[in-house]
């Protein structure tokens, strides 16, 4: 199986009334948003401990407030809890949210993707900064590129982010996740911040980091970020096949990274707040294949050059808001396959993808009770590729919501709709067209009773998803007659969350929500004449019913000793229901009825220990769940242990890390078996 591609858009030329309109507002507009908070400073000299105190406080009572009052289900992964997570990408972090499948293609270099309640990778938009990160070609964000290091919080939203104010693509997805970066926070009076981190451990791998924070002025900060990471990808593994059972060695999952980021931000004497960000990232990786009919080592090999400048900034005037974001990306891919020998050579193959985006969203209150909200966004996608018959398309898009919000005392009401305009042009053969659709959206928060605590939440979202240009143009597979993918979605729920002082158990949080989707007209290949000739074609329909239980605790035992505990639970029967002929009502391929984790960590003086654990049930790889597509249930253990030494005006971390403790035998994916027991260590020096 190989992945399908990362590729770049370039800019062309013709654009709708609309897209001008769009255009006009994007560069006569100031760019995006960033608050910028400084804590009060101490007066002794232990005061570092008492301002990492507060700090923890404001944040755990701000994540608090932001699940208890979403009107949408919201899972929040941030600070601490992310540090003490056995994760080294973004990927690894995800794992523990509820109602998240984590399709891994096996080690660090394997293709990592989210698909959230089964609706599939490309219902799931990724942000990085408020930014959507786009893949015009596949459509899908590989999580594994995107490191912890510089991650200060991960959010994810089902069906869509519970604020009005935002922009027109934060409506125009089935659910999603929010990346975002650390952002400059100086103390006492300091003008520099600095981290340097070094990771090494199996696998080869090492991964030095270092972070540098910079107070220009009063109302502009700076920082840097750069990184490199180097691994063999070499591990065993089990084969089991026509009765033979043996060990081999996986030798396909190299990788070698670097990423630079570099970011600007500050405020105006308006008031106003901006930020701008520049990143880059080079990779050169194996691609680790289906390990079938005895064959383990893939010569397969890929390599990225993704880029992008993003700018965003936020006014406030009276009644009057103003959000507005500008973005340019460009994305490099080339892949080499010896296997493929052509008449020039090797087959290789170069795509390239740009983008560019432009987005306002204006927000005017009415009275102290009802807001309005009109968000435009206009996208530029193209790709380019070395191919013969390659069609080169170009895609136009331009996104219009108008939401409006009642936030009453015990009652919040919000409601959208989305307009869409798609128009594809491609140099030769035919393209899509144009489409247009107007798609709703309700979402309701409530608190019954006089119990603060407890809320009430419910949304409907009418959200559909575009072919990629794979889906509508690769050659010998696209279809330009595909229809979008239509997708309804019904959620209920509650929140209980209470912060309890100077009691044992200090903090509780239960989120509970049952959910139905409906997917009409959704994309897959299948097969033609013969199994060499593919085609993309609108199918069936799928129904998916599940309920996501979410419960987290913290607990003080004793002077600074402090345990936090969480469980999430799915359970999520996702059923074919397209022909009563053929897989009527059969689970479709890798979805488990039931999964869930279980994390725990404890902190005493200097010393922290976490323990997870991630269950994943039974699942069937095709769509017929008979005993030759049955998969295994799997699950890990996996443990940290951490120690931190607080110098003068330093603090150094020292971390040992034990991942698939029992060294269970799995596959995420069949035939892409997974890494068993594996070791890292953290080294880090914060000044």
């Amino acid at each position: 199986m190989i992945r399908k591609l990362s590729a770049i858009y370039g800019m062309g030329c013709r654009f709708s009334v609309f897209f001008k309109a769009l255009l006009w507002l994007g560069l006569f507009t100031p760019l995006t948003l960033f608050a910028q908070e400084e804590l009060s400073r101490a007066k002794r000299a232990d005061s570092i401990d008492k301002v990492n105190q507060l700090k923890e406080v404001q944040i755990r009572t701000i994540k608090t407030s932001r699940r208890q009052t979403s009107s949408t289900p919201l899972q929040i992964l941030s600070g601490e809890e992310l540090e003490r997570l056995n994760s080294l990408s973004v990927a690894d972090a995800v794992r523990y949210f509820s109602g998240v499948q984590l399709k891994d293609y096996g080690g660090i270099g394997g293709l990592k993707t989210i698909n959230v309640r089964s609706m599939g990778s490309n219902h799931t938009a990724v942000f990085y900064d408020g930014v959507q990160l786009g893949n015009a070609q596949n459509g899908q964000v590989d999580l594994g590129k995107f490191s912890l290091d510089n991650i200060e919080e991960i959010e994810l939203y089902n069906g869509q982010k519970s604020t009005i104010f935002q922009s027109a693509k934060g409506f125009a997805s089935g659910s999603s996740l929010y990346i975002n970066a650390r952002q400059p926070d100086f103390e006492n009076g300091r003008r520099d911040k600095l981290k340097a981190t070094v990771k090494g451990g199996s696998f080869g791998l090492i991964n030095p980091s270092v972070l540098w924070q910079h107070k220009i002025s009063e109302n502009t900060a700076a920082s840097v970020n750069a990184e490199w990471k180097k691994a063999s990808g070499r591990y065993k593994f089990r084969i089991r096949e026509y009765g033979y059972d043996t060990t081999a060695v996986r030798e396909d999952a190299g990788i070698e990274t670097m990423r630079l980021e570099l970011g600007l931000s500050g405020s105006l004497p308006d008031s106003s707040q901006w930020r701008v960000k520049l990143y880059g990232y080079n990779d050169k990786q194996g691609l680790p294949g289906a390990i079938v009919n005895n064959v383990w080592r893939f010569p397969q090999r890929m390599w990225n050059r993704n880029f992008f400048a993003q700018a965003t900034f936020k006014k406030d005037a009276g009644r009057y808001h103003l959000m507005s974001a500008f973005k340019y990306a460009n994305d490099y891919t080339r892949y080499l396959d010896p296997n493929y020998v052509k008449d020039t050579g090797f087959l290789r193959n170069i795509y390239k993808q740009q983008e560019l985006y432009f987005s306002i969203a204006n927000r005017y209150e009415l009275n102290s009770f009802w807001d309005i909200v009109l968000s435009g966004d206009y996208q530029r996608n193209t790709l380019d590729a070395n191919m013969d018959r390659f069609p080169y398309p170009t895609r136009n898009t331009g996104l219009l919501a108008l939401a409006t919000e009642i936030h009453l005392n015990r009652l919040n009401i919000q409601a959208n709709l989305l307009g869409t305009m798609v128009h594809d042009e491609v140099e030769r053969y035919f393209s899509a067209g144009s489409k247009r659709e107007l798609k709703p959206s309700v979402m309701v928060s409530w608190q019954p009773f006089s119990l603060k605590e407890f809320r009430l939440r419910g949304f409907y979202k009418d959200i559909f998803r575009m072919p990629t240009f794979n889906d509508l143009y690769y050659t010998l597979l696209g279809n330009t007659f595909l229809k979008p993918e239509y997708a309804k979605q019904y959620d209920l729920g509650f929140t209980y969350i209470r912060l309890i002082e100077n009691h044992l158990l200090n903090q509780i949080s239960i989120q509970s929500d049952v959910y139905y989707n409906q997917i009409r007209n959704k994309i897959v290949a299948v097969p033609g004449a013969n199994l060499f000739t593919w085609s993309m074609q609108n199918l069936g329909l799928v129904e998916i019913k599940g309920l996501d239980v979410n419960v987290q605790t913290g607990w003080h035992v004793a002077d600074r000793l402090m345990i936090n505990t969480g469980v999430t639970y799915t359970y999520q029967q996702a059923l074919n229901m397209t022909d009563v002929n053929l897989n009527y009502r059969n689970q479709i391929p890798y979805t488990p009825v039931h999964s869930g984790a279980f994390i725990a960590g404890a902190d005493w003086k200097n010393l922290g220990l976490n323990y997870s654990y991630i269950y994943t049930g039974e699942r069937y790889d095709q769509s017929a769940n008979i005993m030759d597509n049955y998969v295994q249930p799997w699950y890990t253990h996996d443990i940290a242990f951490h120690y931190h030494k607080d110098l003068k005006h330093a603090r150094v971390k020292v971390s040992a890390e034990v991942n698939n403790l029992l060294n269970q035998d799995y596959a995420v994916v069949t035939n892409f078996p997974m890494p068993g027991r594996s070791y890292r260590f953290t080294l880090s020096y914060a000044y």
